[in-house]
């Protein structure tokens, strides 16, 4: 099967036991703004159902107990991302049938799909290509000493995982580029480069080489007026904040967007762990960031999708008086308040 325009792609999703908002993160954005059409999900355990009922996008986009059950298809992407990257038995059966039907396979997971001799084997019988998002060389430091003065650097970062961070990053990106200021989206990670087709999943860069990953996205994305640092982790998720810290010094922002979902109170993942007061992380940020460059928050986003209208107008009431920054949820209402503050700094600092 020879590889489809990405715009042209029939697409498969396999969420298979995780189809929920926070585990298929990837799915829900590769819904939201991949490239090519997605034409069903697969999950044996939510069969009958649309994406639209089990993850608030996609309509009525079908999950499938099986690939053979499926709508044609010519990509297979793995739609989930759970801690440590695993798959289970189910998840290697639909891959070795996608294999055999010469499927391109894509996966942001920590396991390689082009390490299983078995899944390389059926790869070279059927001509399947095997794409390992997470799979990278970085091997340098960084030297911080050609970032351009001219181009603002726009940073999200959040108050845990899986708050938006990402969601976030490409409406700002498409929002300054429709107010004419042309800006880079620059991904840091798997959903991030289905969505934007290039970028480095920095998580399973070694530790050391985050901050020279993160600088030379950043030297290849500067010849636009502005780019959107798309965030990972967060400095009050200690299972994640290793990466969290690389990327903030890696890109040394001129701004933050502070990212968080309404209504959570414990770390995701490490429950019953409590989040830090919004006003305690916000502070860590900009203490870790001014460390070597000027930076500030230019506003908050805040993931509402677990309350009602009213209850999100009270929340962005209240977290407004609380770090004196304006809010918004961005889903609820649209991107032009950020991209405004953003225009507002990339002003202030003289980089027109």
């Amino acid at each position: 099967m020879s590889r489809p325009r990405p715009d042209r792609r029939r697409i498969l999703l396999l969420t298979e036991g995780r189809t929920t908002p926070l585990s298929a993160k990837t799915a829900t954005g590769v819904i939201r703004y991949g490239r090519g059409r997605v034409v069903g999900l697969i999950d044996s355990t939510q069969a009958g159902q649309t994406a639209g009922a089990l993850l608030d996008v996609g309509g009525d986009i079908p999950v499938c107990a099986s690939l053979s059950q499926a709508p044609e298809a010519d990509t297979l992407i793995i739609g989930i991302a759970p801690a440590g990257g695993t798959l289970t038995s189910g998840m290697r059966g639909v891959i070795r049938e996608a294999i055999g039907r010469g499927m391109h396979v894509e996966s942001g997971m920590h396991y390689f799909l082009s390490d299983d001799e078995q899944f390389v084997r059926l790869a070279k019988l059927s001509g399947a290509t095997l794409t390992d998002l997470r799979k990278n060389t970085e091997r340098d430091v960084a030297r911080f000493e050609a970032f351009d003065p001219g181009c603002l650097r726009l940073h999200t970062v959040g108050n845990d995982s899986c708050v938006g961070k990402m969601l976030v990053s490409v409406e700002l990106a498409r929002g300054l580029a429709m107010a004419g200021c042309d800006t880079k989206f620059v991904a840091t990670g798997q959903t991030g480069m289905l969505i934007e087709g290039d970028g480095c999943a920095v998580d399973s860069v070694v530790s050391d080489f985050v901050g020279g990953a993160t600088e030379r996205l950043v030297l290849a994305a500067q010849d636009h007026k502005a780019m959107v640092v798309e965030g990972q982790g967060s400095l009050a998720n200690p299972r994640y904040s290793g990466v969290t810290m690389g990327l903030l010094h890696g890109c040394l922002p001129d701004g933050l967007v502070l990212c968080y979902e309404a209504g959570r109170t414990e770390i995701v993942g490490l429950e019953p762990m409590l989040l830090p007061p919004l006003e305690q992380v916000a502070q860590a940020f900009l203490s870790a960031a001014n460390l070597h460059h000027p930076c500030r928050f230019i506003g908050v986003a805040i993931n509402g999708r677990l309350l009602s209208d009213d209850a999100c107008l009270r929340e962005k009431e209240s977290v407004q008086k609380r770090l004196n920054l304006p809010a918004w949820d961005v889903v609820r209402e649209g991107i032009d308040g950020l991209v405004g503050e953003a225009l507002k700094l990339r002003r202030e600092l003289g980089k027109i």
